[in-house]
């Protein structure tokens, strides 16, 4: 698969140029945001864990190991990448025990950088945000061209699509998914099970998140849409009223689609017949993901991007700081800018 079939269309013009993302870990950086104050006392044990090349599933494996504790008692508010920098949060359910010794989860790769106890578990979701660092290395693009395009997504936003991070090596992930609603059979494999009901899911939705793009429609209310809040999950019925709300027009409140689950879209008019469309052409997957016991929820369709800045450290190099809501993608700010080159590509074609 390519891009634009998991993806879809930019909204913001062509990209201005090129660059590498992730030459090291230290050029995608990612703080999760945790609004929890702690207790300082309770059953679980809280770490703030820094990790590099590393994902969140070997980390929470590493800790287990160390405090010599069952893998399940260990959670986590969200996965993070494993080819980056990033510090999110853990917790250890520890009833009745004293702080476990875990400086054998410890070396280059994993830090923990504090612990405290609190009365309850993390729960998976918990986290409000994500706090991102990016440096775009080998960069050859107009800098003008790039300030006015990056003042322009601060101030509109850009399109909630998933990364293609979320559908494997060459959307992998998507095709497994269909395979297995094709065969109307569900992966006995749990870990697997998640990963392709969550490949399908997105895949839909950058489906009617693209379409949206495509008609220009992406970040505007229409009659019959749904309406959500940025960190919200519960979602409304636009009707007139609604799509004139100003806090429209502060990137507050958005259009959201569909992430399928069972029963029939609660949108209503154009939206609910280009969602339909959408889920006529992917009939056995929409069904499988019915059959699989979700429920139908709502995403924002548009990306507000918090707290903005950049700069130039390098006359090669661009640094981006900003906040997304959990869950959301810092590749899909990066994509309104400009294309990356691949792994390993040495020589950069493309000279301004």
């Amino acid at each position: 698969m390519i891009e634009l079939e998991l993806l879809g269309p930019r909204a913001h013009g062509e990209a201005l140029g090129q660059a590498q993302l992730k030459a090291t870990a230290e050029d995608f950086q990612v703080d999760e945001v945790l609004d929890i104050p702690l207790a300082g006392e309770g059953e679980h044990l809280w770490l703030w864990v820094e990790k590099r090349e590393l994902n969140t599933e070997e980390a929470a494996r590493r800790i287990a190991r160390a405090a010599g504790v069952p893998l399940r008692v260990v959670s986590y508010a969200g996965l993070k990448d494993r080819q980056a920098l990033t510090r999110q949060w853990f917790s250890l359910h520890l009833p009745g025990k004293a702080d476990p010794d875990l400086s054998a989860a410890e070396n280059a790769n994993l830090r923990i950088l504090k612990s405290e106890r609190h009365k309850r578990k993390l729960q998976r979701g918990a986290h409000s945000a994500n706090g991102f660092t990016l440096r775009l290395t080998r960069l050859a693009a107009d800098r003008q061209a790039l300030d006015v395009r990056l003042k322009r997504l601060a101030e509109a936003g850009v399109p909630n699509y998933f990364g293609l991070q979320r559908f494997g090596h060459g959307g992998g992930n998507v095709v497994d998914a269909r395979d297995f609603a094709e065969r109307k059979e569900l992966p006995v494999q749990r870990n697997l099970r998640s990963r392709l009901l969550s490949a399908g899911r997105s895949f839909l939705f950058n489906r009617v998140l693209a379409e949206r793009v495509a008609a220009g429609t992406w970040n505007q209310a229409q009659v019959g849409d749904l309406l959500a809040f940025t960190d919200s999950r519960s979602f409304f019925a636009a009707g007139e009223a609604e799509c004139v709300d100003p806090r429209l027009a502060q990137l507050d409140l958005h259009p959201t689609g569909p992430l399928w689950g069972a029963g029939p879209s609660p949108a209503a008019g154009g939206t609910q017949a280009l969602e339909h469309g959408v889920a006529q052409a992917e009939q056995a997957l929409c069904h499988w993901l019915a059959e699989a016991g979700l429920a139908h929820e709502r995403r924002i369709l548009r990306l507000p991007i918090g707290g903005l800045t950049w700069h130039y450290p390098e006359p090669d190099v661009l640094q981006l700081e900003f906040v997304l809501p959990a869950g959301c993608f810092a590749t899909a700010v990066v994509r309104e800018l400009v294309d990356l080159l691949p792994a390993g590509q040495t020589e950069n074609p493309c000279a301004f």
